[in-house]
Parts: structure tokens; C-alpha cells; sequence
């Protein structure tokens, strides 16, 4: 049996709330959501109980909900969680285990580090948009202080369907400053980069071959989504600027080499088949199948839906 009985869900009214307040109800724990007034539009009908409060200003009721909790789970942006950590963690009762769901972990460990409380702390990072509502993606755990609750807190999510993977607060942000801060970043420069290229985006989708396609809708659900949550990533890892500065680095490097000339221009390609390997393989045949899932022709503006 878990050593966890009931949950708190801080944020359940956001989508990462919201996915972890479903994944801990259908493991049979009593579950607990809390948000601002305005906020609980987008609770999961899941919850057992619904609470509307600050957690940085909280009330009778929220203050004994929080006591008596065995997790609590802070879904709230960046610099509200690293400010509810020591607010929170005094306020629960000993060997109970404090979570967050931040991007980046620079600043909730030194916000723990600050912190005296006889409390569990794991940071949980969802590497992928609950919207895409498939299990097997990767959950990345940085456990800050270890214990039969964090551990079981991480049995619960493997056992719902997504992979933990375990790492240290300064590695996770190191690798997150590659897999989403440089991301991100090569999106929404090709997205601005086509703002102001001086061709409309008409005639550019009427001939888009696939990767284009590919490409523009990626930048298309990242402009499309919260600038808040990409602001974090971008602005509060601080391996973030160097990533971004190795982004730039490669355009100067393309654009060198197109003008040593071809034999330059090829060893780009040789240099990053090196660092592909031998997982290029596979991953040539993953675009092949996301390409070709794409459609052949951009739709005429009479026949697309609005």
C-alpha cells in the first residue's frame, strides 16, 4: 500500500494540474484541488473537493486542508512556486512530501535550500503538453529530499503510463536548456524570421513542401500557447542564454561554410550525422512517418475550417 493517502493539487485548474489530479485520482487517492477564484473553471471533475484560495495568502480552510495532506503538488508558475515553497512546506505535518511541476529547477532548489521543515521535496517536470493526452512520455524528477513518499509518488506516475526519469536540479536544466529553451527558441526565430521576410503567407503555403509544413505548425502551437510558461524557460534557466547563443552559432556557422563552399557545406551535414549516430536511423524513419502523415497540398482558403 502507498504511503500516500490524500492529495492536495495546487493549480488544478491548469492543465499540468489538472493531468496529475487525474493520473492520482485513478490511483485511488482521495484528491483535493485548489485555485484562485476564477481558476476552477478547469478543475477535473475527478476532484473530490474544491477549494478556491491563495496559496500564498491562505485561509482557515486552505492552511487545514494543507496539514493534513500527505502530498501536496504546487502546478503554479515559476516564481509563485519558488515563493509558496517556504510558505507551504512549514505548514505541513512531518515526513509529508512537497512536489512542483516547475520547467526549471534553479530556483525551487534554492528555494529548498532555505528551508527547515521535516517535509519530502520532489520537482516534477511533464516533458510534453498534457494536450497530447498519450502516455509513455517522459516525467523528469529531480528529487530534492529523498524519501518513502517521494518514491512512491514516482511508482504512481510510472505506474500510470509515463517513464520517470531521474537527475539532478543543475543536469535537468542543462538538458531542458537543449530539448526546450533551444527548442523553442529555433521556433519562434523561424516563425519571426518568416514575419518579416516580406512574403505573405498565402503563396508561401500554396507551394509548402512538408518540412515547411512541419516546421510552421510547430511555430503555430508554440505562439499559440501560454507566453507565460515559455517565459520561464526561457528567462529562468540559466543555461538557457548559452543555448540560444549555440542556436546563433549555428547559423553563422551554415553561413559560413556557404561561402567557403561546397566541401564545407558537406561536412555540416558529416558533423551532424556524427552526433546523430547511430539513432539517426531511427530518427530519419520517424520523419518519414511524420511527414508523411502531413498533407499533400495546403487546403484553399475556401475550403479550410475556421
Amino acid at each position: 500500500m502507498s504511503c500516500i493517502e490524500n492529495v492536495v493539487v495546487v493549480g488544478g485548474g491548469g492543465a499540468v494540474g489538472a493531468m496529475f489530479a487525474n493520473l492520482l485520482t485513478k490511483a485511488g487517492l482521495p484528491t483535493t484541488v485548489v485555485d484562485l477564484p476564477g481558476a476552477v473553471d478547469g478543475v477535473p471533475e475527478c476532484a473530490c473537493e474544491v477549494i478556491e484560495g491563495d496559496v500564498l495568502r491562505p485561509g482557515e480552510q486552505l492552511r487545514a486542508v494543507l496539514a493534513g495532506a500527505d502530498l501536496v503538488l504546487l502546478a503554479l508558475p515559476e516564481h509563485v512556486a519558488c515563493a509558496a515553497v517556504p510558505k507551504v512546506a512549514p505548514m505541513l505535518k512531518p515526513g509529508a512530501l512537497l512536489a512542483d511541476t516547475l520547467s526549471v529547477k534553479a530556483g525551487v532548489a534554492e528555494a529548498w535550500a532555505l528551508v527547515e521543515a521535516d517535509v519530502e521535496a520532489v520537482s516534477l517536470n511533464p516533458m510534453f503538453a498534457p494536450s497530447l493526452g498519450a502516455t509513455g512520455r517522459p516525467v523528469a524528477a529531480v528529487v530534492l529530499r529523498d524519501g518513502p513518499k517521494a518514491a512512491a509518488l514516482m511508482r504512481l506516475i510510472e505506474d500510470g503510463g509515463y517513464p520517470v526519469v531521474r537527475m539532478g536540479p543543475d543536469e535537468h536544466d542543462t538538458i531542458t536548456a537543449a530539448v526546450q529553451a533551444m527548442t523553442h527558441a529555433a521556433l519562434l526565430g523561424f516563425g519571426l524570421a518568416l514575419r518579416h521576410n516580406d512574403v505573405a503567407l498565402e503563396p508561401l503555403l500554396r507551394v509548402a513542401p512538408p518540412p515547411f509544413q512541419a516546421l510552421l505548425a510547430l511555430v503555430a502551437r508554440v505562439a499559440g500557447g501560454t507566453p507565460e510558461v515559455y517565459w520561464d524557460i526561457q528567462q529562468a534557466n540559466p543555461h538557457a542564454p548559452h543555448s540560444r547563443e549555440m542556436l546563433s552559432t549555428g547559423l553563422r556557422r551554415l553561413n559560413a561554410a556557404v561561402a567557403l563552399g561546397e566541401s564545407d557545406f558537406s561536412g555540416l551535414f558529416a558533423d551532424i550525422n556524427e552526433f546523430l549516430g547511430p539513432d539517426g536511423h531511427l530518427l530519419r524513419e520517424h520523419a518519414q512517418a511524420m511527414l508523411t502523415a502531413l498533407p499533400g497540398a495546403w487546403p484553399a482558403p475556401s475550403d479550410r475550417k475556421s
